[in-house]
């Protein structure tokens, strides 16, 4: 069988295009390790046009229904490659191999690292990337949230809910939160930012108990929430040739296309400044658009 669209990823922007692909009446197919992507680790969005507040995992589930509904196909299975075959796309996985006319690239990015020592040893047990997964573990606990743009800022608002005391670690000298989250903040007693400061090492005993600051200092830890940014997940499209950038993005045109013919890319992974959901969710409507008119001819 050959799909019109095959889809990798299943976050919001790959369920956009899902869902409009379904529209155009594309037979459609999308793989996925993570169904709804990494806005289900976020505890509100608020930024959603039309829905004043919902959780990530809520939006998730909406777009999820809604791409079924136009009829897409969905497998939660990990590609390992994609070859072109001719004029077609051979997508392999574990249990086969799945032609398509068109593929879109909706493959996210990943956590970014804080490569300190005892981060990889402490993984799940006191450090962690997702304060709405991890963070009622951490009731009347101190801990601290890595990280100065609007994410760390949002981590930590979440984590002071259960927490008694909630550190900022921040390189730099300014908090880059948008101005609703920096006044929240700024309200808050339980949040200290600590200014250009940065995590040495992470220490304990079977389980976080310190932090060793690059300043000399250390401070008791019970918990580490990195938030320090992503990094675009887009090692099947360089497999693949598709151009990146020098961030190791996808870089796209304002049809979504790649520099393959058939090959588009949306959301977290493509070369755009601003990182939404809503632009994800609108790149892959695009990508959807004009995969339908490449293959109309």
């Amino acid at each position: 069988m050959t799909y019109d669209s095959i889809i990798i990823g299943g976050g919001i922007s790959g369920l956009s295009g899902a869902m409009y692909a379904g529209r155009l009446n594309l037979r459609t197919l999308v793989f996925t390790e993570m169904p709804g992507g990494l806005i289900t680790t976020t505890h509100i969005v608020e930024n959603w046009p039309g829905i004043v507040s919902i959780s990530g995992p809520d939006l998730a589930m909406k777009l999820q229904e809604h791409a079924r509904k136009s009829d897409a196909e969905m497998k939660n299975e990990k590609v390992n490659s994609v070859v072109k075959n001719g004029d077609l796309y051979d997508v392999i996985t574990s249990s086969g191999t799945y032609q398509a006319k068109t593929i879109l690239f909706a493959t996210g990015t990943e956590h970014r690292k804080l490569d300190a020592p005892g981060e990889e040893e402490f993984q799940n047990k006191g450090v962690s990337y997702c304060a709405l997964c991890d963070g009622a573990f951490y009731k009347d606990k101190t801990v601290c949230v890595v990280g100065g743009g609007d994410s760390a800022a949002k981590e930590a608002l979440l984590l002071s809910q259960f927490a008694s005391k909630v550190y900022m670690i921040v390189r730099k000298d300014v908090l880059r939160a948008e101005p609703r989250n920096l006044n929240l903040i700024e309200k808050n007693n339980k949040i200290k930012i600590l200014f250009k400061t940065e995590i040495a090492e992470v220490v304990g005993d079977g389980k976080v108990t310190k932090i060793k600051l690059k300043n000399g200092e250390e401070m008791d830890m019970d918990g580490v929430f990195v938030a320090i940014g992503h990094t675009a997940q887009t090692d099947l499209a360089k497999g693949l040739g598709v151009e990146l950038n020098e961030k190791g993005e996808i870089k796209v045109n304002r049809h979504a296309e790649t520099n393959l013919p058939g090959v588009f890319a949306a959301g977290d992974c493509v070369d755009d400044e601003f990182k939404q959901a809503i632009v994800g969710s609108a790149e892959a409507v695009v990508a959807a658009f004009y995969a339908y008119k490449y293959i109309k001819g």
